[in-house]
């Protein structure tokens, strides 16, 4: 008979052979398999004590505890600690020359307004103008008419719209475009600021104690659609933020470091920006 006492040195092995009677499953088995391993050769590389342990599981516990429809602690965990945009870079890899994928963050809204091009998305007037210009091309530098360019962003405060209700106009900072036949589009809009991401629950408070940083650049959000290529989902950070080199989601690359430049009386600002896709395999189209 097999020796089925647990040990130090069989704890991984114990777990998952009992996981692997499971493979019809699907995949799940196998990823927590692999989950197990890494946790027990963790457990055994930083040998906490049963009271460092209980700690961890009250953080655990806390976290769920603050999560709900309106917050979501665990996918700020995840944000964090930098798991969310490693998953985002593995199953997005793009050929070179076309733009990267970030992480979409939770103030997107499916139902902005569709507008001409040329509007101004700032319906309450706050804010240092901000002039947009942008093009989406093919990887052969060739115009994509017709293409759905969706734009978000928080005001020149560091606040989005549905985080403000009561203070900031519906759809403020908000629109949905279409590209014209050079594949251009150009909107109104205010500088964005930058700011920290929700520090008064568990994960922040838990980060922030160790001087983790916990803000965003400023920067605008960009969902670009169009039939026969992948979706884009990305942003466009403000090269002259200081926090690029430390953003919190790190969403941050060069390519997505755009030039908001100032005119000469300094408080009109524009932003010229150029989104190339890739045509999407069977499997990825644009959805």
């Amino acid at each position: 008979m097999a020796d089925i006492s647990f040990s130090e040195g069989n704890s991984a092995r114990l777990v998952a052979e009992r996981l692997r009677k499971h493979a019809e499953a699907g995949r799940l088995p196998a990823f927590m398999i692999s989950l197990v391993e890494h946790l027990h050769s963790l457990i055994r590389e930083a040998r906490p004590s049963a009271a460092d342990w209980r700690k961890a599981l009250e953080f655990l516990t806390d976290v769920g505890h603050a999560s709900d429809d309106r917050r979501q602690e665990w996918v700020l965990l995840s944000d964090l600690l930098g798991v969310s945009a490693l998953i985002e870079e593995i199953n997005t890899r793009r050929p070179k020359g076309a733009t990267p994928n970030t992480v979409r963050g939770p103030f997107y809204r499916a139902d902005a307004p569709r507008l001409p091009l040329g509007a101004d998305i700032c319906l309450d007037g706050v804010g240092v103008p901000l002039d947009v210009k942008g093009r989406v091309l093919d990887l052969d530098g060739d115009p994509i008419a017709g293409a759905t360019v969706e734009t978000w962003q928080a005001n020149g405060e560091g606040f989005y719209e549905n985080q403000q209700p009561d203070q900031q106009p519906e759809f403020n900072l908000r629109g949905v475009f279409c590209t014209d036949a050079g594949g251009g589009f150009h909107y109104r809009t205010v500088r964005p600021g930058g700011y920290a991401v929700p520090c008064d629950g568990p994960v922040g408070r838990m980060l922030g104690s160790i001087g983790f940083p916990l803000r965003r650049p400023a920067h605008l959000h960009f969902l670009i659609k169009a039939e026969g290529f992948e979706t884009i989902s990305t942003h466009v950070y403000d090269g002259c933020d200081p926090h690029l080199s430390e953003d919190a989601l790190f969403g941050v690359k060069q390519d997505l470091i755009g030039e908001f430049k100032a005119d000469e009386s300094g408080q009109r600002w524009s932003l010229d920006f150029t989104f190339v896709m890739v045509r999407a395999k069977k499997e990825r189209l644009a959805t």
